[in-house]
């Protein structure tokens, strides 16, 4: 059955809608048709090459949706089941999953080299980017990559969840630890950004500073919880630390990925405090720092992959925020299109600007 899809044809080239013939779901496997999906960066780092899995690929890894068909031996979902999906599914034998860090798992993103759908024009091989390709409008993924959307959940917010709801607030909760009273800055007021701020607010932090290059997400940030607003420039460092007694905020979180953001979070860290990178940047974005000032600063930098989440242990808690009025996922999105703008949302990526879209089906 031929369905629509944007189609990443080779790395660095543009999106192109398109016809895919997806097969019928095998044992193990899961039909979905989607409600809404996230334009995350994280597509955009798989397209311009940051991020390296096989092309030509079908994009999208944040979405929702209903289950159509399962195949044989599924029992955890069945047909009229609403979903939400999970790109990174763990496998649960590795290393990482036996230290209970399945945002870790070596294996979550092997079903991207597996042969997801042909092209309806001339049969290419096609691949399912980051596991579920949700830029389309229906998909075919394996059980593990399909999750119950919560209860009381619009499904269109339930896409969110997938990606940059879980991964804001695991950076605010997991990794950086944010604590009541504490302060936090966080760099980037895009998806993941937005989630982040309403993290630190319901972590109680006392003040929450928002960093963009974009003037114009002042109001946005300040909606999200942010009690500060910067634009990011030269001085943003020595900002922070004034808007924080001289000291820095305890806790930074950059969500951008480049190397300028990064060292600017780490500079506006207290000694003491935890810097966490969720930005996926590129090899060439080199960050570095004097061993004088590892010393001095005793501050902590830590990555984040996924928020350090675990999908199938936060989705509910995440829920429950939701139906509290704490956490407003809808709030996140700046911008609502169809599956014929997503290559038009990707240049707005590309071009810096913008935040989360949401393509609804």
């Amino acid at each position: 059955m031929a369905v629509r899809a944007a189609v990443l044809p080779a790395v660095d080239a543009p999106l192109e809608i398109t016809g895919i013939d997806l097969p019928e779901p095998g044992p193990g496997r899961v039909r979905v048709r989607l409600a809404a999906a996230g334009v995350c960066h994280s597509d955009l780092s798989l397209s311009n090459g940051t991020m390296r899995l096989p092309v030509p690929a079908v994009l999208g890894h944040e979405g929702s949706g209903t289950v159509v068909a399962v195949g044989e031996g599924v029992g955890r979902v069945a047909p009229g089941d609403p979903v939400v999906l999970n790109w990174a599914p763990s496998c649960g034998a590795c290393p990482a999953c036996a230290r209970g860090e399945v945002w870790l798992c070596a294996n979550a993103l092997a079903g991207a080299a597996e042969v997801h759908a042909r092209r309806a024009d001339d049969g290419t091989d096609l691949y399912p980017g980051l596991n579920v390709a949700a830029f389309a409008e229906e998909t075919v993924v394996p059980a593990s990559c399909v999750l119950p959307a919560p209860d009381g959940v619009p499904l269109t917010d339930a896409a969110l969840l997938g990606c940059a709801v879980l991964t804001g607030y695991g950076a605010v909760h997991h990794s950086a630890r944010v604590r009541s009273g504490e302060t936090v800055a966080v760099f980037g007021v895009g998806g993941v950004g937005l989630a982040a701020l309403q993290s630190a607010r319901i972590a109680g932090a006392s003040t929450i500073v928002a960093v963009d290059v974009s003037p114009e997400k002042e109001d946005l940030a300040r909606s999200a919880g942010a009690t500060d607003y910067l634009v990011a420039s030269d001085t943003t460092a020595r900002e922070i630390r004034a808007l924080t007694g001289k000291e820095g905020v305890d806790a930074a979180v950059e969500c951008v990925g480049r190397a300028t953001t990064i060292r600017t979070a780490w500079e506006s860290t207290r000694r003491g405090g935890r810097t966490t990178v969720v930005g996926i940047g590129g090899k060439d974005q080199q960050v570095t720092f004097n061993a004088l000032e590892i010393f001095h600063w005793g501050r902590t930098l830590s990555g984040c992959v996924y928020g350090n989440s675990d999908p199938a242990r936060d989705l509910p808690v995440l829920a429950e925020h939701i139906r509290a009025g704490r956490l407003d996922p809808g709030a996140m999105v700046t911008e609502r299109i169809t599956l014929d703008d997503i290559p038009a949302a990707f240049d707005t990526m590309t071009a810096g600007k913008g935040g989360r879209a949401l393509v609804v089906y």
